[in-house]
């Protein structure tokens, strides 16, 4: 595989792969059963708690 094949496939392919991952990850951030563990993962700074972060 020369170097003009594999640009031509990175250019072609390669958007296609890193597209459908950042739409994965879209979705999964605003699937809604994903809501409460984010509410929570957002609020542990905010926790004086000494047990919630171990």
């Amino acid at each position: 595989m020369e170097y003009q094949e594999l640009a031509h496939f990175s250019e072609t392919w390669g958007l296609v792969i890193l597209l459908t991952m950042f739409l994965g990850g879209v979705v999964y951030a605003l699937w809604p059963s994903n809501k409460s563990k984010f509410e929570k993962a957002a609020q542990l700074p905010l926790n004086d708690d000494v047990e919630a972060h171990q």
